[in-house]
């Protein structure tokens, strides 16, 4: 692929120049505190009124439209198109459609996006999951339900895993974690904004086709959404920072690539480095993530899907606030993360927070203010893992291809999570859902030892690196455009 550049030699002197820059002052053997200047923190808040509305919006319609089923079941979608389902089995595979094609096809989808201009492919991407969505109102049958699931599933898959690598061409490594907290957050915002969308649309007396099957009119409303904020995305999203109109020549654009090459070396256009893929399917890292993420996905997909059933009684305004609270937990994490750039410690304590919500879930069966508790346990210890662990990979990788597919790798594995998610809080076993949360719960505390098993490697590494090749900046350049995150400069954060 043709470099996007007339010129590549002077973006790469200004890319060299601007990575030699004094961009920070020394505090002990261990970490420098980075100065950050006038310009920059203007460059940063610009960064954010644009970037941060778009992607949290699109992340938030797209969530809605991925977990949406929740609360059509409640709506009678099972009796009108499913025959009744009296086992449940048949809504579990509806459920866990979008999973088959999400994860077949969340590595080549993300390796592809970085050959395309960023705002024209989330663009495109959120208009095809919007379609496939408000197709669903239409379903008519097991059959044709189905087909709208996998197609979601297709066009998300393009989406979800290219943000961290998209955030990472724009903030560095001690701003990502928050600006992904925000992003992730509302992946919480929408399990409360769903419940309060299908609790007043159930209330509504519709006319009409309409009456009695409000869940149709429920993925017509969460679905027109994103078409329309696809089309915007499409204009406004900036590209990457070396080509986008959204930064004047000169300064501004010479220090938003500077921040790109600030810990690593940034890619030059839209480029594919093959030996980088190789690299990162055969890191046993990545692996390691991928059972993490397994673990969380079996929690997360069983609450977003089955939360409302599993509160029964004023079931989608109960959901709210156990979400909001994930939000806020997700956020005040992140930012500590950032600030002592360590992330695998508080990882491991939020899945086992969410690991003692489904032991409260199990054990006390009767009392409804405990298990209410649990779900609060559940919903922010899992989230605030998922949103901390996207972070923590996207810079542990090393290059922008190694990110390209080992993070939707790990993604993929961890989606197989939300399969098995899916099948296992069935009807028939409710209210108690013994096997639901005992596997959930399992998992959980699986996904807590990992990252700490992490966290204590990446540690140990550091120091080797350190007797090895020497103590670095944590701030300058590396070059990783051979080695990724081998490159003897560079260090992870634990």
């Amino acid at each position: 692929m043709t470099s996007i550049f007339k010129d590549e030699k002077v973006y790469t002197e200004k890319v060299e120049e601007a990575s030699s820059d004094e961009g920070s002052r020394e505090v002990s053997n261990w970490q420098k505190v980075e100065y950050v200047s006038p310009d920059e923190r203007r460059l940063v808040k610009k960064l954010d009124r644009r970037i941060l509305p778009i992607m949290c919006l699109l992340y938030l319609f797209a969530y809605l439209d991925r977990t949406n089923l929740g609360n059509a079941r409640l709506q009678g979608l099972p009796q009108d198109i499913l025959g009744g389902d009296p086992t449940g089995k048949l809504f579990d595979w509806v459920n866990s459609a979008f999973f088959f094609s999400y994860i077949l096809c969340q590595v080549p989808a993300t390796i592809i996006m970085k050959l395309f201009n960023p705002r024209i492919w989330m663009g495109c991407v959120a208009i095809g999951w919007s379609i496939c969505s408000i197709l669903m109102s239409t379903g008519f049958s097991f059959a044709g339900i189905m087909i709208c699931r996998i197609g979601l599933g297709v066009f998300e898959a393009g989406f979800s895993p290219s943000i961290p690598i998209y955030f990472s061409l724009f903030y560095t490594k001690a701003e990502l974690g928050l600006r992904l907290a925000h992003w992730f957050g509302f992946a919480a915002v929408a399990g409360a904004f769903g419940g309060l969308i299908a609790f007043g649309i159930q209330q509504a007396d519709l006319p009409g086709p309409l009456h009695d099957h409000n869940w149709r009119l429920l993925f017509i409303v969460e679905g027109l959404p994103a078409f329309v904020l696809g089309i915007v995305t499409i204009f406004l999203l900036p590209a990457r920072p070396e080509s986008t109109r959204f930064f004047k020549d000169g300064p501004e654009r010479d220090l938003a690539i500077k921040r790109a090459n600030r810990g690593t070396t940034a890619d030059i256009g839209y480029v594919i480095k093959k030996e980088h893929i190789k690299l990162a399917l055969t890191d046993w890292k990545v692996y390691i993530g991928g059972v993490i993420y397994f673990g969380l996905n079996v929690a997360l997909v069983s609450i977003s899907a089955f939360l409302p059933t599993i509160i029964q009684a004023n079931a989608q305004l109960l959901t709210v606030p156990p979400y909001a609270c994930a939000a806020i937990v997700l956020t005040i994490t992140a930012w500590m993360s950032d600030r002592l750039q360590s992330r695998g410690i508080a990882c491991a304590i939020s899945s086992a927070v969410a690991g003692i919500g489904y032991i409260l879930l199990l054990t006390v069966p009767d009392k409804v203010g405990i298990r209410y508790l649990g779900v609060f346990f559940i919903t922010s210890g899992t989230y605030t893992h998922i949103g901390v662990t996207i972070a923590w990979f996207a810079h542990n990788l090393g290059s922008e291809t190694k990110k390209s597919a080992g993070l939707p790798m790990f993604m993929a594995i961890g989606q197989c999570g939300s399969v098995l998610g899916s099948h296992i809080f069935p009807s028939t076993e409710g209210p108690r859902y013994i096997k639901g949360f005992g596997v959930s719960c399992a998992v959980q505390f699986l996904a807590s030892l990992c990252a700490a098993a992490l966290s204590i490697h990446f540690r140990h590494e550091n120091k080797r690196r350190d007797r090895v090749y020497g103590r670095v900046d944590p701030n300058e350049k590396v070059d990783t455009r051979e080695l990724a995150d081998k490159a003897e400069n560079f260090r992870y954060i634990p």
